[in-house]
């Protein structure tokens, strides 16, 4: 789903997916992501920001060579963080899916309601580092895939070698990538590559490490897990969606958002 703007071709608005049921796969990735659903020309949106690219459900019949051809990455800031994120994923309708893993990997496979494969990335993961909660969306391809993105977007290719490519915009974020991770010939996915040196966050991200916070109703304090932060200004930041841990082992979502810096607030 793309628009037009004038300083570039076109613009990544939202992922369209097919669905039998639109509804309850907004529901899941809403609940995922935190975002509230909204409908749109016949289906439903979950908006995104710039950079975090939305999801959009139609009524539709996915073609069977078509499902899982694309699929998403969720990252982690912690072990706890993932586990977390598995745990909030399978209590809204997601399974586990075999896909030949090996024992050495640390990414978890899921599948949605609908059967659309997903993983949950592990924690240190420096490829993916500050490209937020939804981090990639991969997909199958050559090499000029990528560069066909590339130039339609305005977005520079951050990986490309041996076919495979991933570009990303220049506020970073979701970062739409070609065959890496995603050998689909042979499963759905592969390890997380490894890269000779760490990604320079950008200068106006800022990494939060794990915080201990009160929340209403809530006897102790809750564990909020590290992350990163988009800094919008001297006094606003733009924080992901969250997960948090009470003491008795409970999950708390916190909703992605504008708020202070992490010094100047209370709440996670």
């Amino acid at each position: 789903m793309c628009g037009y703007r004038p300083d570039m071709a076109v613009h990544l608005l939202a992922v369209t997916y097919d669905a039998h049921d639109p509804a309850r796969l907004a529901r899941f990735w809403g609940g995922m992501l935190r975002r509230d659903a909204i409908e749109d020309a016949g289906g439903l949106l979950l908006p995104g920001t710039p950079t975090q690219v939305g999801l959009r459900f139609v009524p539709g019949q996915p073609e069977k060579e078509h499902l899982n051809r694309l699929h998403l990455h969720l990252t982690s800031a912690s072990l706890a963080h993932q586990l977390d994120t598995v745990a909030a994923a399978v209590a809204l309708g997601a399974e586990h899916v075999d896909v030949g893993q090996l024992p050495e990997d640390s990414h978890i496979v899921l599948a949605d309601p609908a059967g659309n494969h997903f993983c949950v990335i592990e924690p240190g993961n420096r490829f993916l580092s500050g490209c937020g909660f939804l981090a990639e969306l991969a997909c199958g391809g050559t090499r000029d895939v990528g560069l066909f993105w590339s130039e339609g977007l305005g977005w520079p290719l951050v990986w490309d070698e041996n076919q495979e490519t991933a570009v990303q915009s220049p506020l970073g974020g979701t970062t739409p990538s070609g065959p890496i991770f995603d050998r689909l010939r042979d499963s759905t996915t592969r390890p997380v590559p490894q890269v000779p040196a760490p990604r320079v966050p950008a200068p106006d991200m800022t990494w939060v490490p794990d915080r201990h916070v009160v929340v209403p109703g809530v006897d102790g304090t809750v564990m909020v897990p590290g992350h990163w932060e988009q800094r919008l200004s001297n006094h606003e930041v733009y924080t992901p969606p969250l997960v948090g841990r009470t003491p008795t082992g409970d999950i708390i979502h916190f909703p992605a958002g504008t708020r202070p810096p992490s010094h100047e607030r209370q709440a996670p």
